[in-house]
Order: C-alpha cells, then sequence, then structure tokens
C-alpha cells in the first residue's frame, strides 16, 4: 500500500510562488500515474497536472504555462511548483497515485494542503 504525505502549501498574494511536495512510501508501478488535484470549495475535484512513469506530462489549461510538475524517483517525491499564481487558483490540492491513470478516482491520495492567494 502506498502512503503519500503532502507538504507545502500556504497563503500567497496574485503573482506569488509557491512549491507542493508529495512524498510517497514506496515507488512501485502503484505511482506509475502521479498527479496534482484541486477542490475549491462548491466545486468538482479537477485535475491540475499529471506525469507517467516514462516522464510526460499533461496539465489543465487553466495552469498551462505558469504551474510545472516534477518527480525525483530516488526520494520517491512529487513536487509542483506553481507560479503567477492567480486567485482563481484558491483550493485544497491534493497529490495522487494510480497505476493505470491519473483520475479523481485514483487509488490513493495525500491528506491534502490549503493554497490561497488573496488579490
Amino acid at each position: 500500500r502506498v502512503q503519500l504525505v503532502q507538504s507545502g502549501g500556504g497563503s500567497v498574494q496574485a503573482g506569488g510562488s509557491l512549491r507542493l511536495s508529495c512524498g510517497a512510501s514506496i515507488y512501485t508501478y502503484e505511482t506509475d500515474y502521479w498527479g496534482w488535484f484541486r477542490q475549491a470549495p462548491g466545486k468538482e475535484r479537477e485535475e491540475v497536472a499529471c506525469i507517467e512513469a516514462d516522464g510526460r506530462r499533461s496539465y489543465a489549461d487553466s495552469v498551462k504555462g505558469r504551474f510545472t510538475i516534477s518527480k525525483d524517483t530516488a526520494k520517491n517525491t512529487l513536487y509542483l511548483q506553481a507560479d503567477s499564481l492567480k486567485p482563481e487558483d484558491t483550493a485544497m490540492y491534493y497529490c495522487a497515485a494510480d497505476p493505470w491513470a491519473c483520475t479523481p478516482a485514483s487509488r490513493y491520495w495525500g491528506q491534502g494542503t490549503q493554497v490561497t492567494v488573496s488579490s
């Protein structure tokens, strides 16, 4: 079983940056798809970024060019560098891991971390 522990997040002003981290207890095929999701109050959870085992990355249109997903397999850690933050980026951010795809139904989830962007 994979356990995901998140760190980072917090409050910043618009235009600022934050870095989120997600440490995995183990790195196996069950983390082949590793992603970041977010959920704002009253809204559905949405995929922000995904990185596959071969390093391919995908991003939501709303964050392209501003957010960067990366991973360090030696440290079993996933990162999300969020730059040029906007108030609409305010949400609870979750990392997730799954052997088959980045989806809201991913098998393993981190505990979540709040990101608040003020204008």
